[in-house]
């Protein structure tokens, strides 16, 4: 993506390790957090290959249409997936965000800022905005009743506050990246 070195090197920090923690939570015992995970994992990394500063690597246009493709069929899976569960339907825009931001850069990846459509960037950037305090919002702590007998152990790939601070932090992310687009 276009912009400063420094801060595309902390975004593309920051969605690796995001990328990474998805992985980890693919071990999970629970299917749909294995599911949701790896649709996460995916989105982590991609953002952060596609994060890399232009004044290092420019890839050239058949990435940007490999992009396409992976994502294409990435926003495929995640609106077959959205049949059971409205939680997909966050993977859904953000896959068809993704394949945006790609095929935006593979008609003009070497111009700054003239690579999308305002009106759909803007509404991409109304979504996450709006995404990033709903979900800030829910990493608020809240009072957790113990079961009777006890301590309840959840498993730290399992922790729902995790996982919320990963789709947070991807959100965020997408943000700062359709800014520079």
């Amino acid at each position: 993506m276009h912009g400063p070195a420094s801060p595309g090197w902390l975004l593309v920090a920051l969605c690796a390790a995001t990328g990474a923690y998805c992985l980890l939570r693919m071990r999970s015992a629970v299917e749909e957090q294995r599911r949701a995970a790896g649709g996460e994992a995916l989105m982590g990394f991609g953002m952060a290959v596609m994060a890399v500063p232009a004044a290092v690597a420019v890839p050239p246009r058949g990435a940007w249409i490999g992009y396409v493709v992976v994502f294409g069929g990435a926003a495929v899976r995640a609106l077959w997936a959205s049949r059971a569960s409205t939680h997909h339907l966050h993977h859904l825009v953000g896959t068809f965000a993704m394949v945006y931001m790609a095929a935006a850069m593979a008609a003009s990846p070497a111009h700054h800022g003239h690579g999308g459509a305002p009106l759909l960037t803007g509404a991409f950037l109304l979504y996450f905005a709006g995404y990033v305090l709903w979900s800030g919002l829910r990493l608020i702590p809240v009072a957790e009743v113990a079961p009777a007998g006890g301590r309840r152990t959840v498993a730290w790939g399992d922790r729902p506050e995790l996982a919320r601070a990963c789709r947070l932090s991807m959100a965020i992310g997408m943000l700062a990246m359709l800014l520079t687009l």
